[in-house]
Parts: C-alpha cells; structure tokens; sequence
C-alpha cells in the first residue's frame, strides 16, 4: 500500500517546461524537479541564468536543457516548443512561472491623501505610467495566455498533462501599491479556472500555486531599503500578519507543486493553493 501511494508521486521520466526557470522560485523548482528525474526545460528571458539552473541540474545527476525565451514573443516560445519536441517529445507538464513586478506599476504610497500629494519621485495612482502598468500585467497575465496555447497542444494529442500556474496572495485581496500586479495575478488565478474547466475533458489538470511573501530580487524594492538593507514598514506589516511568523524560502514551494504535477492529485483541477505561512487565513 505505501509503495502504491509513494508510486503516485513518481515523476521520473516526465518532461517539464518552466518559464522563468532562472529566477528565484521558479529556478529552485527546476532544480527539484530534476533532481526527481524529470527531464527540464528551462525558459528564461535571460539565457545565462538559463544555463546556470541547467548546469546545477546537470550536476545534482539530473537532465536540463536551456532555453533563451522572451514569453510575449510568440514566435520564441513556438521555437522553444519544436525545439523541446524534436528533443524529449511533447512536455508532460508545464510551469507557468515567468512573471515579477515593476515601480513603473506600482505607487510609492498605501493610500491616496489629497492634502499630502506625493513629492518629487514618488507615484500615485494618477502618476502610473500606462506603459509600465501594461507591462507588468502583461507578464504575469498574457505570457501565460500565449505560453499555455502553444504548450498545451502536444498535451492535449497526448491526452494528459498538468499545468501549474504562479498566482500570489495578491490575487486573492489586492495588495496595497503593487495595482498593476495585483490585477494581473488576479487574472491569472481566473484563467486558471476557467482553463481547468475548459480543459477538463482532454485529460489536462490546470491548478495554480498562490505563493505568500518570498523575498525575491523582484520584490525587496518593496521590502529593503535599498540604502541601509534594513527592512522597511511593510516588511514588518507582512511578518505580524503572517502566523508562521517568517518569509517563505522557495523551497515551502516544492510538496504542492510536486503533488499538483503528480498523479497524487488526480481529481484537482481549478484550484489556486496558497502558500503563505497561513497570511491567507489570518484577520485580526
């Protein structure tokens, strides 16, 4: 019996594709994966970093391969589809990760104050750059959109497959500043369901992880004072509102994702798990 259920959770020979396999998460997620047998597919933006995730799996006795892929460039991300085609064969699963935030979307106060407007370098609603707020939204929404279409047809001829996508806590109750972001995740978490429904007769799970407060490279421009490296305000807001008392490491992200991948979950689809040291379930 306990080797049935363990059986469940036995990913090797599978091939995944993830988006943004070079930063933070979604980089320690390929490391995991490979490190299961997985054979990895590591699209990122930046090649270097890219290759640098690949050679770490490489080195742990596991099999990657880089990929240079802007995911808002349709025809990159068909290129790296054949690519990994001619390669492994159609992915078994797919990683929706590439994504992050940017000042450009977000404003520099919680609140709007009329009589105390923000001063020189700061932003407010009325000051959001529409090309910056677009940008932002259309990382974390439309590469998804763009990234899924492509992906999911060899799962679809296959007749399986699982997808996960990166939602966030922001998706859940909008964050304060971070309004381009915000209503992105929010989008993502949507389409998840209404993927995960549309798909639900192809034999293609689609799930999303909602992660908490990662202290990313992307994120400490909201949390670290870039002068003094000490945290700011809302770091410590986020801390006492989170019960577990802590940021999460990347690595409180690989048992869902495993089990969202795996055969374990076999009846979930539609759902957006958080990931968040219970800052979801927490109201003062």
């Amino acid at each position: 019996m306990k080797r049935d259920i363990l059986k469940q959770f036995d990913l090797a020979d599978k091939v995944v594709a993830i988006t943004g396999g070079g930063g933070d998460l979604c980089g320690v997620m390929a490391q995991a994966l490979g490190r299961m047998g997985v054979k990895v597919a590591v699209l990122d933006i930046d090649l270097e970093k890219a290759k640098a995730r690949s050679s770490a799996i490489h080195q742990s006795g596991g099999t990657a391969k880089p990929f240079q892929c802007d995911v808002l460039n349709i025809d990159q991300v068909r290129n790296c589809y054949e690519e990994i085609l001619s390669i492994w064969g159609a992915p078994d699963f797919l990683i929706n990760g590439a994504g992050g935030n940017n000042p450009r979307g977000s404003t520099t106060d919680e609140f709007f104050d009329l009589e105390k407007l923000p001063g020189p370098g700061a932003q407010s609603f009325f000051d959001l750059n529409p090309s910056g707020f677009r940008q932002v939204f259309e990382l974390n929404f439309m590469s998804i959109f763009l990234v899924t279409q492509v992906f999911s047809r060899g799962m679809v001829e296959k007749g399986k497959g699982s997808i996960v996508n990166i939602s966030s806590m922001s998706a859940f109750t909008p964050l304060t500043k971070v309004a381009a972001y915000s209503a992105a995740k929010a989008a993502v978490s949507n389409f998840t369901r209404w993927l995960a429904v549309h798909f639900s007769r192809t034999g293609i799970r689609v799930n999303a992880l909602a992660p908490g407060f990662f202290m990313t490279e992307q994120m400490k421009f909201l949390n670290i004072d870039q002068k003094t490296g000490e945290l700011l305000p809302r770091a410590h807001k986020i801390i006492a509102h989170t019960p577990m008392g802590r940021f999460g490491e990347p690595d409180d992200l690989i048992g869902t994702l495993i089990w969202l991948l795996s055969d374990a979950s076999s009846f979930v689809t539609g759902v957006v798990v958080p990931v968040d040291g219970g800052f979801s379930s927490y109201a003062i």
